[in-house]
């Protein structure tokens, strides 16, 4: 039995940590905070959305991060102050632009794939997260977006997703809450939402009750492996002198969101994952008539690059923006606000003075597809980079790593038995 230390608490270090553990494996989940799911994996905007796969390398993203830089409540914001590792990103990043529409393609069937494998879960383990398949709908005010859309469409369509064109009038049947004009949209029927949080904190539960051991408030300070050994060297947070340790596993799965990059570095591997900060907002909904108002399906406007869902009766998440700003983890009132208008002009009815505000930061890499699979050193892999997709694509990622190591794990003990498989008993 292999040991293997997973390194992260969020939705993919989870989800690496019970894929492994349901092929028999022995684990140890290792997070900084004191619960899991506490930091990206805390409050995104909630959606399992196949029909936003569309990854961002595209010319007029570019066209977009420069008209909109010094414009402080932009979708798309870039600090302008250089860093090696942003100008390192931003040129893998138009390097990917030819390849737009083959990752956008294999990045639909990912998330397509997905969705099985995490509804087994949930059902297999109990775990209640506010769950709605009542679909996606896309909203477009004008015929250009509108037409974009449609082309983005004909991709996600050969990666395997039904995506419906919707009038006017039928956007407001699909969800007769929506207020304003607009040109036109699409629906997507199959996409549902949820919140991560209640997910990861539910499986991590699962973790627990199969034997996963999962240590927190720990500080990942150093890694090593040598292909037999790995040592993680953790900082306990949760006591007052802070003591080290170095932990011995047989192999380490590093899925640290943005600290990955730092992490891999100790490893030998270049893992250019960027930080990119979204905001959410929380909407409680105390009274019935806000309740009413707000709306039952989830959105996506994609002028404006933001997506709701709504968390039961009492809660509806707005989450959005796009923020080159390094690690920069502060709430910025400059851009919390648009969320909040944004509710105020298309749901009028929807009081917003009880708004929880949040900030996250997305581990992007610069082809926007994830880092799966294995490292230089034979017993360190990788799960991470997921970027503005992470819940999506999470229980398809996690399977996939988990299958990798059992290949090659069957090749390797074939290779020891001769240099063929044996059959089983």
């Amino acid at each position: 039995m292999t040991h293997f230390a997973v390194i992260g608490g969020g939705i993919t270090g989870v989800t690496s940590a019970y894929a492994l553990a349901k092929r028999g494996h022995r684990v140890t989940l290792i997070e900084k905070q004191r619960y899991p799911g506490m930091v990206t994996s805390f409050a995104n905007g909630g959606q399992l959305s196949a029909s936003n796969a569309e990854v961002w390398n595209h010319p007029s993203t570019l066209l977009k991060g420069l008209k909109w830089m010094f414009k402080a409540n932009a979708p798309l914001l870039i600090n302008p102050k250089p860093s090696w590792h942003k100008l390192s990103w931003m040129a893998e990043f138009i390097a990917a632009i030819p390849k737009y529409e083959q990752n956008t393609i294999a990045t639909t069937r990912m998330a397509i794939e997905a969705r099985a494998h995490l509804r087994a879960w949930a059902a297999e383990e109990g775990i209640t997260f506010n769950h709605s398949s009542s679909g996606i709908l896309h909203i477009y005010r004008n015929k250009a977006g509108f037409e974009q859309a449609a082309r983005v469409s004909t991709l996600l369509a050969k990666g395997g997703l039904k995506r419906q064109t919707v009038t006017p009038s039928e956007m407001r049947t699909i969800e007769p809450t929506l207020q304003g004009q607009y040109y036109g949209g699409f629906f997507t029927a199959s996409d549902t939402t949820g919140d991560i949080h209640q997910f990861t904190t539910g499986l991590a539960k699962a973790c627990e009750r199969m034997g996963v051991t999962i240590i927190t408030e720990a500080d990942v300070t150093t890694m090593a492996a040598d292909g037999k050994r790995a040592s993680v060297g953790v900082r306990y947070l949760g006591q007052p002198s802070g003591p080290s340790e170095i932990l011995s596993f047989d192999a380490v799965v590093v899925s640290a969101g943005v600290q990955s990059r730092a992490l891999a570095a100790q490893l030998g591997d270049r893992l250019n994952v960027y930080p990119v900060k979204g905001y959410a907002i929380t909407v409680n909904l105390p009274t019935q008539a806000s309740q009413e108002a707000a709306p039952q399906v989830s959105l996506l406007d994609d002028e404006t690059k933001i997506v709701t869902s709504r968390l039961g009766q009492e809660r509806f998440r707005v989450a959005g923006t796009a923020e080159f700003n390094g690690f920069n983890l502060d709430i910025r009132a400059d851009r919390i606000r648009p969320l909040t208008q944004w509710v105020e002009r298309q749901f009028p009815g929807v009081d917003t003075r009880q708004c929880v505000p949040w900030a996250g930061l997305r581990p992007m890499m610069p082809n926007m597809l994830p880092r799966v699979g294995a490292g230089k050193v034979p017993n360190v892999f990788y799960n991470t980079g997921h970027g503005h997709l992470g819940w999506t694509l999470s229980a398809i990622t996690a399977h996939q790593l988990a299958e990798f190591i059992g290949q090659r794990q069957s090749a390797k003990t074939a290779q020891v038995l001769g240099g063929a498989p044996q059959p089983s008993a």
